[in-house]
């Protein structure tokens, strides 16, 4: 029998400082991968934007160093070199000790994003080593860290100037962060993005190893923002700007119609994207469909016996970015990473600059006014289209349309959406296959008969007149568009597979497009994959292996006998023998899936755009700069 620690008050332990924090990560960044790396990067950056936010300072440098080591540094006024109430020198307590910083005292930050006071000294923590230079009171002072937070050198004088700021440069610690490193687009997207909402702002980005340089200033802020997403749509009317200040909440806003048939919303508080919205975001949704609903009836666009647009009606073909300034003291998020608005107040202050800017536009602008209603009323009938369409696919289909279902789907056995796959094929052949080679328990197999409507360019209607659309809306069984409901799905994975070639990749494009265009929760709640079929098989004897990319076939031939090898070019599924498509692609225990997700709701939607608009010339540019086919955890749109 095994024998167990005694468990008593010695069993207790207190992690001191920021010991913590290099024990459990993931509680203070979220994780350790990519995306926890930049986290630390972000964190330092927040610091410089703050500083700008309230009026010190206008430009922030970065600079990727061919070590993995990264320097961000402000002109803001530079952190306090004094003594501390502690004892130690400021710069120390800032970065070395949690829940320490201006941000607490009333007074330092009229407005910030960064509240949690944990930033700095978490990178620290996280950091092999961190060097610190501060510009204030005419002095250059520098403190040096090592080991995740020891001091390695006290702060100390090393010169004078009469320049202010800070430069941070830290060297995160790689046995946490394994196989990362620091991505020059990642972090040229999100100051990109900075650069727009603060209209005095100058970002110079630069990877030293790669001798790459960019510089970000948009004297139109929001206006130029738009006009960035929008740059690959027609649109319908000029970008509108809507600016107020209501009860010490300041609200700016830009928007603008499109002809697409999909909303873009971005919000931010104080250069803090909220990603899952809040309340500004249902204060802006309110007041844009009351407006434009009042504007409708008191021009006779709606009579008294219609309905009155509803929200999505409203949205469909938006693009806007809200921003918002909030006082400390009226600051509410939701949860650690921000990522929604809780301030109440936000609500009817953002409501009533929105309808009070419109209702001013509307009037003054009736060309563009009539244009914009237009559309919404052919959205509000799209809209009672598909309603009736999900009704009838609850109800059941005629028997002539659940026969041309059945004759297509081959269902799973089990009754059970909480474990149900789906897996969606290009054609009879590879059906066939996939059929023979699924666990028919838990299981469908749905083939597609050619390349499906490509959907950035349809509406919903169009897209029920596609007899391959149609079939998946009826198979998927949660509706479409406005009316898709993630409760009513028939299956907990909704799986790509297609061949490895050039037309199952276009078929994959357009599957995605489909379903981020009309069924977009299934991404966002985490239902959508796509499955990684091998290129090769190689037999050795009774050995087998297979390789998913043409570099790691390469690699494994390089000291291989030929003549000892049997060797299969996979040149798609309906070529695979039921039981290698099973393990290497079905098998639950021995597949490779890509979960889609999408990490920034800008760049999905302008990515989506270029490659599946009309436009060619920036599709081509975006492949040939992008384009790089090999296996990662997960797709991101």
């Amino acid at each position: 029998m095994a024998t167990t620690k005694k468990y008593d008050a010695d069993s207790i332990k207190i992690l001191e400082g920021l010991e913590a924090v290099r024990k459990r990560p993931g509680m203070y960044i979220g994780s350790t991968d990519k995306k926890g790396l930049h986290h630390l990067a972000w964190e330092i950056i927040d610091n410089c934007i703050d500083e700008i936010i309230n009026g010190h300072g206008d430009t922030i440098k970065i600079r990727l160093n061919g070590d993995g080591s990264i320097t961000i540094a402000d002109n803001g006024r530079g952190v306090p070199i004094g003594k501390h109430s502690s004892g130690k020198s400021t710069p120390e307590v800032v970065y070395t000790v949690l829940h320490a910083g201006g941000k607490f005292e009333e007074g330092n930050y009229k407005v910030s994003g960064g509240l949690h006071g944990v930033g700095a000294s978490v990178v620290n923590a996280l950091s092999d080593w961190m060097d610190v230079t501060i510009y204030t009171d005419g002095l250059i002072s520098n403190i040096r860290f090592k080991n995740g937070g020891e001091v390695a050198s006290p702060l100390k004088k090393i010169g004078e100037s009469k320049k202010t700021g800070t430069c941070v440069t830290f060297m995160p610690n790689y046995e946490i962060f394994k196989n990362c490193q620091f991505s020059f687009s990642t972090i040229s997207e999100r100051m990109q993005e900075s650069a727009f909402l603060l209209k005095q702002l100058t970002v110079e980005l630069e990877n030293a190893a790669e001798n790459k340089k960019v510089t970000y200033h948009y004297e139109n802020g929001l206006i130029s923002f738009v006009e960035y997403m929008n740059e690959d749509k027609t649109t319908i009317n000029n970008i509108v700007p809507i600016h107020g200040v209501k009860n010490g909440i300041e609200v700016d806003i830009a928007l603008q119609y499109t002809d697409s048939y999909n909303e873009t919303i971005l919000s931010f508080v104080n250069n803090v994207k909220t990603s899952d919205g809040g309340s500004h975001e249902v204060g802006f949704k309110t007041g844009i469909t009351k407006i434009f609903n009042d504007y409708a009836r008191g021009n006779g666009i709606l009579k008294a016996k219609d309905t009155n647009f509803d929200g999505s009606d409203v949205r469909e073909g938006l693009t806007a970015v809200i921003n918002l300034r909030v006082p400390e003291k009226l600051l509410q998020f939701e949860g650690q990473t921000k990522g929604k608005l809780g301030t109440p107040e936000a609500r009817p202050v953002v409501e009533a600059v929105v309808y009070d800017a419109l209702k001013f536009y509307l009037e003054e602008n009736r060309k563009d006014a009539i244009a914009i209603v237009e559309k919404m009323g052919k959205s509000k009938f799209a809209r009672e289209a598909a309603r009736k369409a999900r009704e009838e696919a609850r109800k059941g289909k005629s028997k002539k349309e659940a026969r041309s279902l059945s004759d297509k789907l081959t269902p799973p056995q089990a009754r059970n959406p909480k474990i149900n796959e789906l897996f969606i094929v290009e054609g009879n052949s590879a059906g066939g296959t996939a059929k023979k080679s699924r666990d028919r328990k838990f299981q469908g197999v749905l083939p597609l008969r050619g390349k499906i409507l490509n959907t950035e360019k349809a509406n919903i209607a169009d897209a029920f007149k596609n007899e391959e659309i149609n079939t998946m809306i009826h198979c998927i069984g949660a509706g479409v568009g406005n009316e898709f409901d993630i409760k009513d799905i028939n299956y907990d994975k909704v799986i790509i597979m297609t061949d490895a070639d050039d037309d199952g990749a276009h078929i994959q494009c357009l599957l995605l497009t489909f379903f981020y265009r009309f069924m977009r929760p299934l991404i966002e709640e985490g239902h959508l994959y796509i499955a990684m079929p091998p290129l090769f098989k190689v037999e050795i004897g009774k050995e087998i292996n297979y390789f998913y990319t043409n570099d790691d076939y390469k690699d494994f031939m390089k000291d291989k006998d030929s003549s000892k090898c049997r060797v299969q070019r996979y040149k798609g599924l309906g070529e695979m023998n039921p039981e290698p498509l099973r393990v290497t692609t079905m098998a639950p225990e021995s597949r490779n899936l890509i979960k889609v997700n999408i990490t920034d709701a800008a760049l999905a939607e302008k990515r989506v755009s270029v490659l599946m608009g009309d436009v060619v010339e920036p599709r081509k540019d975006w492949i040939n700069e992008n384009v790089d086919f090999s296996l990662e955890d997960d797709f991101k749109i």
